[in-house]
């Protein structure tokens, strides 16, 4: 149904996340910036309001069609550790600020020009600020020319919602059937938006770095872990899963990156009482060619290779492609978008099983349903002995990504959105 639903001129997402380093952390920041760029590129006027770095424009005109407002710089001035930092002082001041904005400076001159503004809200942090929007349009006479949608991209926070309050200023909305699932238990029905994938990564990494890489990084059998250091992720399953493979191939790598959380500093000592190498990893740049050296580098000292400095994103899709796998085996995901990007960039991706919707065993993807390092080493192990099952793993994941650009995603909005307008 490919363009049966026409889009909003206007749309304004409301985020804690967004393209900052400061306000990036995880898979939230990634979306709303994607999800942004591409509405502006189906030609909607969007804006993106979040908590952004203190030192850069209030405003910030991303392109014809994309606005940044960088909201709560007042607050983040004196909480430099990022978005999440000083959080609850700046979730008042969002609750409190915002709606007015909203309501004055976007859906107001739509209103006089008979025209309809989508606002799209993410997480606990910005439901206060979509109940009070709501209330807001109310007063001002002007809440038939918004549609609200609350998006739910995981379930932190779930306690501090007025739920009722909430499903009642907006349609409920979330990124996967497991977290349609999620909501469901508090009596919400939610309607699913997956996230998407830009086009600019689907087709894979550019050759020439990835022979770059390739030539760098002979090692093999050669593995790589993207994500938080949380326990939902996996990671000890994952770095004895790997130390099963090393004991069968002792030239096996795993290259992690993780965060600033503590639960790291458990993850490294466990891979080094299971007796591998640990050796951390910084590139002296932004750019790819010095991170590659320093990964080079270590190969010959190390078997996991931590690596504590930025990844460019098209070095990470080329580890991403030239890796036998990419351990994306979470336990708790409410989408999973680490798997989905690799199977974008030609990658064998290694899932968990809540919310990867996307994910088929065996079809497109290796997908774990424990956290028993067992079944993933298993699996790892068959990939090894049977080089044409992987192939055909990376060619179904690259189809499937297709199926998940942004574009594609946008005319299920659109779809979503003429549902929310018709009730």
């Amino acid at each position: 149904m490919s363009g049966a639903f026409a889009l909003p001129r206007d749309a304004v997402l409301l985020a804690f996340e967004g393209p900052d380093r400061y306000a990036s952390v995880g898979g939230l920041g990634t979306r709303e910036t994607e999800l942004a760029a591409a509405l502006a590129a189906a030609g909607v006027r969007t804006t993106l309001i979040f908590v952004g770095d203190p030192a850069l424009p209030p405003v910030e005109r991303a392109s014809s069609e994309l606005t940044y407002r960088r909201w709560c710089q007042w607050i983040s001035a004196y909480h430099p550790g990022g978005v999440y930092d000083g959080e609850y002082g700046k979730v008042a001041d969002y609750t409190r600020s915002v709606p007015e904005f909203v309501a004055d400076a976007i859906v107001a001159p739509a209103a006089h020009a008979g025209a309809r503004v989508a606002v799209l809200a993410e997480d606990w942090q910005t439901a206060g600020a979509t109940i009070a929007l709501d209330r807001t349009l109310r007063a001002r006479g002007t809440r038939d020319a918004a549609t609200l949608l609350w998006n739910a991209n995981n379930t932190y926070g779930f306690d501090a919602i007025d739920w009722p309050a909430l499903r009642a200023a907006a349609h409920v909305t979330t990124v996967s059937r497991y977290m349609k699932f999620e909501l469901a238990q508090r009596g919400i029905e939610a309607l699913v938006i997956p996230n998407g994938i830009p086009d600019r990564i689907v087709g894979g990494p550019p050759d020439e770095l990835v022979r770059a890489v390739a030539t760098a990084l002979e090692a093999r059998p050669l593995y790589i872990k993207v994500g938080r250091f949380d326990e939902d992720k996996r990671w000890r399953c994952a770095v004895e899963g790997f130390a099963r493979i090393r004991a069968t191939h002792p030239q096996a790598k795993l290259i992690v990156r993780g965060g600033r959380e503590g639960y790291g500093d458990s993850v490294r000592a466990r891979a080094r009482e299971l007796g591998l190498r640990v050796v951390e990893v910084r590139g002296e740049s932004r750019e790819s060619e010095p991170l590659v050296a320093a990964l080079a580098a270590a190969l010959p000292e190390g078997d996991l290779l931590d690596v504590r400095s930025y990844v460019p994103e098209e070095l990470l899709f080329a580890l991403y492609h030239l890796a036998d796998a990419v351990l994306a085996n979470s336990g708790k995901e409410p989408f999973g978008l680490v798997g989905l990007e690799a199977m974008a960039a030609g990658g064998v991706a290694v899932v968990g099983a809540t919310g990867e919707d996307y994910a088929e065993p065996l079809s497109n993807a290796v997908v774990c349903d424990t956290d028993d390092p067992r079944e993933l080493a298993t699996y790892l192990e068959g990939l090894l002995r049977d080089p044409q099952a992987a192939r055909r793993l990376r060619a179904a994941g690259e189809a499937t990504a297709e199926r998940y650009r942004w574009s594609s995603v946008i005319d299920m909005l659109a779809a979503r959105l003429a549902y929310a307008d018709a009730r």
